[in-house]
């Protein structure tokens, strides 16, 4: 087995793999290459450019509350605002520091060196500012056409979409769409607004730890929002998460796999949790799961630690 780490910052890498590979093809050598690297676009072009066929693509995403607790022995409140990033935890007692290496460490690189040094983005400030609205709305669902409202820079609907798409290809932020039980219609629909590592909705807030917790309306969606990431990271292709709203009732995030679906309310605060919109969705679409988290449902600390594939297990 041979393992390259942060293989895109050799130039015209994806070539010299190929002819390596075809060579201990020929020789009949069986090598068992690991290219791993920290620019996903970069990544995938050069692979479906110079290697079709020849590999397997394996996302390492987010890490979850387990991984976070074990590595760090970080709480749930904890995660639930520092989010799943192992390089910010030195710095979680100070919190200028803390949110000084959110922007220069992790958001500034992910977008200059991971979206604008590798795609055609006309509007590269609307782009960011699209991602600060998402990162502070987290947990709502906005329309394009609001959204646009909130934006300085002049765009229309099909670049938010495309810009959207793009935050959410490096791990950002994703915009999800409203299951309609039909066609692929994301793109159609207004979507509900998630960043994928809750450390960027706190970091653009401006809360500290302690203003968060007690902002129960900010805390509420800032809770949502592990859960969404949570979900989003923790499933394997070929899942999709949704929201459902239709006729005043609404579930939080549904997950799809193929014909299957999981149906998740989120509650942050104590006392019974409204389940009619649970229980209209169970009538129209049959999931095989529909799940109350927090509140009288099952625990939050519970709910991070369940992998988003094992609620399709029978």
């Amino acid at each position: 087995m041979l393992a390259l780490d942060e293989i895109q910052k050799i130039p015209r890498w994806s070539e010299a793999v190929k002819g390596l590979w075809d060579a201990d093809r020929y020789e009949r050598r069986r090598l068992h290459v690991i290219l791993s690297g920290s620019s996903p676009l970069l990544m995938q072009r050069d692979l479906t450019e110079s290697l079709a066929g020849r590999f397997e693509t394996i996302s390492l995403k987010h890490w979850s509350f387990a991984e976070m607790s074990q590595a760090f022995g970080l709480a749930l409140s904890e995660y639930v605002y520092f989010g799943g990033y192992p390089g910010a935890w030195d710095y979680i007692d100070d919190h200028v520091r803390w949110h000084d290496y959110i922007f220069r460490a992790l958001v500034e690189p992910n977008i200059e060196r991971d979206i604008l040094a590798m795609q055609r983005v006309d509007k590269p400030a609307l782009l960011k500012q699209l991602f600060e609205v998402g990162a502070t709305s987290s947990g709502q669902i906005l329309s394009y056409t609001k959204m646009l409202g909130q934006l300085q820079d002049a765009g229309n609907t099909t670049t938010l979409a495309r810009y959207l798409d793009l935050l959410e290809r490096v791990g950002l932020l994703a915009g999800l769409g409203n299951y309609t039980g039909g066609i692929y219609r994301r793109r159609a629909s207004s979507p509900k607004l998630n960043v994928l590592n809750t450390g960027l909705m706190s970091a653009f807030s401006g809360y500290t730890f302690e203003e968060a917790q007690a902002d129960r309306t900010f805390w509420g969606r800032l809770v949502e929002s592990a859960v969404g990431a949570h979900l989003w990271n923790t499933a394997t292709a070929p899942s999709r998460l949704w929201y459902w709203r239709q006729n005043g009732s609404e579930v939080d995030f549904v997950l799809q796999r193929g014909p299957r679906l999981a149906a998740f309310e989120v509650k942050s605060h104590k006392g019974r949790a409204d389940r009619r919109g649970l229980a209209e969705f169970r009538d129209r679409f049959r999931p095989v799961q529909t799940v109350v988290v927090g509140g009288d449902g099952m625990a939050l600390e519970e709910f991070l630690s369940v992998p988003a594939d094992d609620w399709f297990k029978t």
